[in-house]
């Protein structure tokens, strides 16, 4: 969708100009996120960011609270044991095996 914006002069003078284009969704963005309208991925997939990293360090950059309450505690917890129980599992399972030839 294509939205035409009239905008003071006088606020202008404090943007970079070539940037509007991007700096615009971006703190409506921002906003939607801090509003709780939107979620951490879905600001993730409007913006084109790659991994929830890269969103943590945007929404940091522009000073954004990040949400995380319990339920996000208890899936990263969930899924930190998962992935200890199948690194475990590989390492007493899946060693590489090592031969050494006679010298």
């Amino acid at each position: 969708m294509q939205i035409t914006i009239d905008l003071p002069e006088k606020l202008l003078q404090h943007f970079n100009r070539d940037r509007l284009a991007h700096e615009i969704p971006e703190a409506l963005v921002i906003q939607a996120y801090q509003a709780e309208k939107i979620t951490h991925a879905e600001v993730g997939r409007i913006l084109g960011l790659s991994s929830r990293w890269t969103v943590d360090a945007f929404l940091k950059e522009h000073k954004a609270d990040l949400h995380y309450d319990e339920a996000d505690l208890e899936h990263d917890r969930v899924s930190l044991q998962q992935l200890r129980a199948k690194s475990s599992h590989s390492a007493c399972c899946n060693q590489p095996t090592f031969v050494f030839p006679n010298v």
